[in-house]
């Protein structure tokens, strides 16, 4: 289980994100639909997580 990368965030990372001006992140679903509405910013599922990202 690889845990959220976003500061006190305690949830377990499902999806991640691929940022053009900086390091690729593992988050959880919530975080993910945050920062999949700024521009650049791809999400994609983690292996065996594919159910809880659309």
């Amino acid at each position: 289980m690889t845990q959220c990368a976003e500061d006190g965030c305690e949830n377990e990372a499902a999806v991640e994100l691929h940022i053009p001006w900086d390091a690729n992140r593992e988050v959880c679903p919530d975080h993910a639909r945050v920062w999949a509405q700024k521009d650049g910013v791809v999400p994609a599922p983690m292996d065996g997580h594919e159910d809880e990202w659309p």
